[in-house]
Parts: C-alpha cells; sequence; structure tokens
C-alpha cells in the first residue's frame, strides 16, 4: 500500500485530517485525506464522507467531508511477516476500582430495574519508537475479520481500532445490523459452549435491536445465533436485516433508534448510559461510538462501532476494553475478560 502509506506519512506530518481503512475480509485499503485542517461536524447524518462519532450521542459527530478530501484505494498485501506481542504486562493498579465498579453495578441491576449495564476503563501504555504504519499493517495481518482503521484530526487526536461489530449498513432503503455479546478467549475452535450469563446477554442485545427496528422497518429478519471469530476472541453474534418502512427515512432516526446499542450501553438505555455517565470516573469520547463512510456510493453508508481501538498521544497509547455486566456477572472474571481484550491492542504495540 505504497500510495496511501505515503499519504498517511505526509498527511500527519502536515497535521491534517484523514483516515484510513479496510472492511472486514477485504484486501483494499481506502482513505479520505483532507485537504485543510478545518474540523467539520455532522449534525444531521445528511452529509457525505466519514463520520467519527462519540458513546454520548448528545455530542456532535465529527465529520471528514467527500467534497474536503482525497479518496484513494489501494490493495494491500496482507503476507507480509510480523513478529507479534505475546507476553503482556497489565495495570493492575485499576483493578480494585474496576472490581468495586461492577459490584456497584450487579448491586444497581438487582434493586433498580436495569438489566444490563456495560461497563469500561482505559489502560495507559508508554510507547518506545512508535511506528504508526508498522501498527496498522499489523492489525490488517492480525485481524482479517476486523474493520481496521487509522482516523487523524490535529483537534481532536490520532485512533486506531480493530472491530469487530457493524452498527449499520444502509443502501437506498435497506439495512443491515447484527447484534453482538459474550466474549471468550479463542483456543484452536469456534465449536464451544456458552454458559447462560453470555446467552441471556446476546438475547437482551437482539431483543432490543429487534424491538427498536420493528416500528421503522418492514422484512424484518432475525438470523440464527452463531460463534465468529474476532482475532484471539469469539463472540456470539445474531445477523438482523430488513427495509425501511419510508425510503425518505432520516438516516439519523435509523442510527438513533441503534446507538448506543445493549451491546456498548446497556438496558435500559436510558438508565445505562447514566450510571455509565457518572460512575466510570473518565469520559469515554469516541471508544463506543461508531464510525464509517457516510451517504457515499449512491448514498450507502457503512457504519462501525468504535470497539478494540486505542487512543495515541504523547507517545501514551490509550487502549479502551469493557464488558457487559448482568446479575449473573462475577467481579473477577469480567476484570480477566477486559485483560484479554486489552490484549488485541497490545499485541501489535
Amino acid at each position: 500500500m505504497n500510495l496511501i502509506s505515503n499519504k498517511i506519512i505526509n498527511s500527519h506530518h502536515k497535521r491534517l485530517p484523514f483516515v484510513v481503512f479496510r472492511k472486514p475480509k477485504s484486501d483494499i485499503i481506502s482513505g479520505f485525506f483532507q485537504q485543510n485542517d478545518q474540523l467539520f461536524f455532522s449534525k444531521n447524518y445528511t452529509e457525505s464522507g466519514f463520520v467519527f462519532a462519540p458513546f454520548n450521542d448528545e455530542d456532535d459527530a465529527v465529520l471528514i467531508p467527500e467534497n474536503e478530501s482525497e479518496f484513494l484505494q489501494e490493495k494491500v498485501n496482507l503476507n507480509k511477516e510480523f513478529k507479534f506481542s505475546k507476553k503482556f504486562t497489565t495495570d493492575v493498579s485499576s483493578k480494585e476500582n474496576y472490581l468495586k465498579l461492577v459490584d456497584k453495578a450487579i448491586y444497581t441491576i438487582n434493586i433498580n430495574g436495569l438489566e444490563k449495564v456495560v461497563l469500561s476503563r482505559k489502560e495507559s501504555i508508554k510507547l518506545s519508537d512508535f511506528n504508526l504504519l508498522e501498527v496498522y499493517e499489523k492489525l490488517l495481518h492480525k485481524y482479517p475479520n476486523a474493520y481496521s482503521y487509522i482516523w487523524f484530526h490535529p483537534k481532536i487526536g490520532l485512533w486506531i481500532g480493530a472491530t469487530p461489530e457493524k452498527l449499520l449498513r444502509i443502501s437506498q432503503a435497506s439495512f443491515e445490523t447484527v447484534s453482538l455479546a459474550g466474549t471468550q478467549v479463542y483456543n484452536g475452535t469456534e465449536n464451544v459452549l456458552w454458559k447462560s450469563k453470555e446467552l441471556q446477554e446476546q438475547l437482551l442485545v437482539t431483543n432490543f435491536i429487534k424491538s427498536q427496528l420493528a416500528p421503522i422497518s418492514t422484512d424484518l429478519k432475525i438470523n440464527t445465533l452463531e460463534t465468529v471469530k474476532a482475532g484471539d476472541l469469539l463472540h456470539l453474534r445474531t445477523k438482523v436485516s430488513g427495509k425501511l418502512i419510508h425510503e425518505n427515512l432520516q438516516l439519523k432516526t435509523l442510527i438513533r433508534s441503534l446507538h448506543p446499542t445493549p451491546a456498548v450501553c446497556g438496558l435500559p438505555r436510558k438508565k445505562s448510559k447514566d450510571f455509565i455517565i457518572k460512575n466510570e470516573n473518565y469520559k469515554r469520547t469516541y471508544y463506543t461510538g461508531f464510525l464509517g463512510e457516510l451517504n457515499v456510493k449512491n448514498h450507502s453508508s457503512s457504519l462501525f462501532v468504535n470497539l478494540r481501538c486505542m487512543e495515541i498521544e504523547n507517545n501514551i497509547a490509550q487502549i479502551y476494553i469493557g464488558g457487559g455486566i448482568t446479575k449473573d456477572s462475577k467481579p473477577e472474571k469480567e476484570w480477566e475478560e477486559t485483560v484479554s481484550k486489552s490484549n488485541v491492542m497490545k499485541s501489535v504495540l
């Protein structure tokens, strides 16, 4: 990807906004390279370009506009060999606080009508000899089933990720989304047993998506539950598809019906979101938000949830990880799940 590699280096050096991304199971890298450093926002998701939206849907989504950018595509060679980190250190200084947070969530679930709340934490990794291109190529190589990206804006920051979760794909009136929940470490087979906690958590997400989409769609199809591999982890997934009841229904309405999903927030949505904002003790910003192409190529959009991601600033990688908490959660096990998820990013640093 020589052409795009050079554009990444030049745009980052000149502090010009850009995004490069590779869709799951694709060997094509795409990029929007903005020609100025202006900060644009998407107000109603009617613009064209690449959107980078925060977790809190009350905050504005950043836009790299199509008409302000150069768009490039290039085939990538995924046969290059890399060395990946296999020994990981974990910052256990935050463990006690995270366990207390999970305990508080379980208590609140039992007394206050919450069904599920998704809690997260961030871990700081000091970097030496950080090479942006090498880290991204490692992500592409190791996580072929993920949506892998670099996103940069000098007025916002530098983000890198490899997310397994589609939020929404829509073309004209037809849409696709997924219900994704449950996590366990991949140990050589996708033929695994899932415990009732993970199965129930996944069912909550599926039922939420179904209830949100039913009033605004027709031909709603809920596929069978399946196990999918994302890097070194396994998840439960249910594909959902349908058609909008009105072809001129605003994309904003569809996005608001899904985001934030129970897979990154919880149920009921408002209660769980309020709990997160009040108790997590840090601002997620773009972690568990969404990103992707907006109203391009015959007015189609392809959006992904911003998971398995990190923010790079001043030679420090802030790695964001989380998990769904239900009444059956065990705090120690929830901590171990975040440790496993953090290794996705640590392995390429």
